[in-house]
């Protein structure tokens, strides 16, 4: 817990009692259908997340694009988080980050054949998506566990190994959108950012220490760091990363939790860090450019070279007047979800069975 949530424990902790209380009621009137959730003709799959902060789900979303776009007509929905429109859009491959945010436009960047769409309201998106496009399959929900307007049939939760829900308190005094035991709702269970070295003893006490039901899928997934690509120059990628052992590493982040990413530049790229660090899903600002390039300079080294990481680079790319030296030194390293335990085979098959059997012209769709 932080300095300053003990300072306000007295004030915050009630507060949470009062949220954690509402949830609750919440979720008992969808459970017993006193609220309506809307169901269509459609698989959808959500990706989402217990605890506030990166759990990684843009990952995981762009995990399940790659083995489902060869066979599916595939579109993702979210909200777009922190983007300046409102209602339904659409992306184009010339769509912004202040039109739909970073991660919808990362995952459009990456993927540009499939639908990416964002709307606050998912039951309108998904609608708008059905009239829009054409013999659509499937649609991923990103950040919609808490969405329960929607009826999903497979929603997979997304649980950071560094920040177990069975120890941490509804917001404001703790981390969690509701109550841990709220899990019960997901199809599968992934327990993010683990070690890649995981002994089978812990993952066997992380999985007790979870409880699942017996319907549950559990999977342990680790993130796989690419090479340095650059921020500006699209189709440029850098050398070997070991190159860069004697450089200093201006790290800049924008993230939830940038440390998983520091220790993988520590470990595999360099020992000399100098860091910025921003808010999650940061607007970049000229003056923090400035602020960047000033940091910068200021390293005593003719062997330097800027990091961040591949949302950050979304929001940086909107500036065109960069120094050039900036941008021939600016770079981010993207990463991948991989599966541990050679259970990858499983997974796969686990969604893409389930795409087969419900995609809307199948006869075996449940309705």
């Amino acid at each position: 817990m932080s300095t300053l949530r003990k300072i306000l424990s007295p004030i915050l902790f009630p507060i949470s009692l009062i949220y954690g209380f509402i949830i609750y009621i919440r979720n008992r009137f969808y459970d017993y259908k006193i609220f309506k959730s809307n169901q269509f003709n459609i698989p959808l799959i959500s990706v989402g997340n217990i605890t506030v902060g990166g759990t990684g789900k843009t990952p995981h979303i762009e995990y399940l694009i790659k083995i489902l776009e060869s066979e599916f007509n595939i579109a993702t929905l979210s909200r777009g988080y922190k983007r300046k429109t409102k209602g339904f859009v659409l992306s184009t491959s010339d769509s912004t980050d202040r039109e739909i945010g970073d991660e919808p436009r990362q995952i459009k960047q990456k993927f540009p054949n499939i639908n990416v769409a964002v709307d606050a309201d998912r039951t309108n998106g998904i609608n708008q998506l059905l009239k829009k496009t054409k013999d659509l399959d499937i649609i991923l929900l990103d950040d919609a566990y808490q969405h329960r307007k929607v009826h999903t049939n497979l929603s997979i939760l997304l649980i950071d190994y560094s920040r177990p829900i069975d120890k941490d308190f509804i917001l404001p005094f703790g981390d969690l959108r509701e109550q841990a035991f709220e899990k019960k709702r997901a199809n599968i269970i992934i327990i993010t950012k683990s070690p890649k070295n995981l002994k089978p003893i812990e993952r066997r006490f992380i999985f007790n220490k979870l409880e699942s039901y017996p319907f549950q899928h559990v999977f342990f997934t680790t993130f796989d760091y690419g090479e340095l690509c650059s921020v500006y120059n699209f189709e440029e990628k850098s050398n070997n990363q070991d190159t860069y052992s004697d450089y200093d590493i201006l790290l800049v982040t924008g993230i939830a939790n940038p440390k998983p990413l520091k220790e993988h530049i520590l470990e595999n790229i360099s020992k000399k860090i100098h860091e910025l660090e921003y808010s999650d899903h940061y607007n970049f600002k000229e003056s923090d450019l400035k602020r960047i390039e000033q940091k910068y300079n200021s390293i005593n080294s003719d062997k330097k070279i800027i990091i961040t990481t591949e949302k950050d680079a979304m929001r940086l790319q909107k500036f065109s007047n960069i120094a050039n030296n900036l941008k021939d030194s600016f770079f981010y390293i993207p990463i991948q979800v991989e599966f541990l335990n050679d259970r990858t085979d499983n997974f796969n098959q686990q969604i893409i069975e389930y795409v087969r059997k419900n995609k809307k012209h199948s006869f075996l769709y449940p309705g």
